[in-house]
């Protein structure tokens, strides 16, 4: 089953076929919808009802380009009815092999590839492609020079497979093995958040642009004026970088850091709760790791002397930071 989206047009068309040849085809109007949930509501009753017709054991779902499975995953997880009848086996993400590093690094955005999801979508192709990587079971990227396998590999989540073609994978043991959810890879805010990333193993001397990973963290929040002027300092730049981090203006709030190849989304995720407040970016690039990188990050940390004004000096009722981050939930 196969989605594709008229972004000009605002259609979502879905077609259906087996080895037999196409079965079906019907488009729907996204006017009034917007794509994740006009996905949801096609996609689960489609796959329910193929899967009621008991001619198939799979169906393979193709999603639009740079459209994330995570909220079907979610979806199929939360229903029990569809839970009797449906399981995710995997998650795939296909990426051309010979731009892999440009695609994950590089500053390009969706609409001008014409990848876009919607008109405003404004995502760039780093940041759709490392969602996608960081959440398959299987990347297939074809042709892959080894310094992007290598960024495949570094990137994608320890138990998924990278394989550099199609010819290579056993379809048999996808449809075997359960899908995993690797987000909680990602939830750095778990009791184990100390626990280091695994050591990139050493590259042959044959590989001459080396993939480096920087691991940045500190118990210490940014400091809200330094984050809104010199933001781009650590954030700027050919690499992915992922993490949490708190402000002194906001200490109840995880917030996320998600940037890639120069864009970067920052957003409130949830409460701390019960668990002391920290930051934590990983840095992942290609090449000569930038050298400003440990200096940007402690620049933009609350100094020692800083924080114990913890208090009345934190207190106010803007940070600046509510167009990403929302009101402050309290006032001076």
């Amino acid at each position: 089953m196969r989605h594709t989206i008229d972004v000009e047009r605002a259609l979502l068309e879905r077609v259906v076929s087996d080895a037999t040849g196409e079965l079906e085809r019907e488009v729907v109007d996204l006017d009034h919808l917007c794509v994740t949930c006009a996905l949801r509501e096609d996609v689960l009753p489609t796959v329910l009802r193929l899967a009621g017709e008991g001619r198939w054991d799979s169906v393979l779902l193709q999603l639009p380009s740079s459209a994330l499975a995570d909220p079907l995953c979610d979806a199929l997880a939360r229903d029990a009815v569809l839970r009797r009848t449906l399981r995710v086996h995997a998650v795939l993400a296909a990426t051309d092999g010979r731009t892999t590093a440009d695609d994950l690094l590089g500053d390009d955005l969706l609409r001008e590839r014409g990848w876009g999801t919607s008109p405003g979508d404004h995502r760039g192709v780093g940041e759709a492609l490392a969602a996608l990587v960081e959440a398959a079971d299987v990347v297939l990227a074809p042709d892959a020079a080894p310094v992007g396998r290598r960024l495949l590999r570094t990137l994608a989540a320890p138990g998924a497979v990278v394989l550099g073609s199609a010819a290579d994978l056993d379809v048999a043991a996808v449809v075997r093995a359960p899908h995993h959810d690797h987000r909680a890879r990602f939830d750095w805010t778990r009791a184990d958040r100390r626990v280091p990333l695994p050591v990139l193993p050493p590259q042959p001397d044959a590989v001459q642009e080396r993939v480096w990973r920087l691991d940045l963290s500190s118990d210490r929040p940014f400091h809200p004026a330094r984050l809104l002027a010199d933001l781009g300092r650590l954030g700027s730049g050919r690499h992915r970088s992922r993490g949490c981090f708190w402000l002194p203006t906001r200490t109840d709030d995880v917030l996320a850091w998600d940037g890639a190849g120069g864009q970067l989304s920052i957003g409130t995720v949830r409460p701390w709760g019960p668990i002391r407040p920290f930051t934590r970016i990983v840095v992942t690039g290609v090449g000569e790791r930038p050298a400003h990188l440990v200096d940007a990050f402690e620049h933009l940390l609350v100094t020692a002397e800083e924080l114990e004004l913890r208090g009345p000096a934190w207190e106010t009722v803007e940070d600046g930071l509510e167009p990403w981050l929302g009101p402050l939930r309290r006032a001076a």
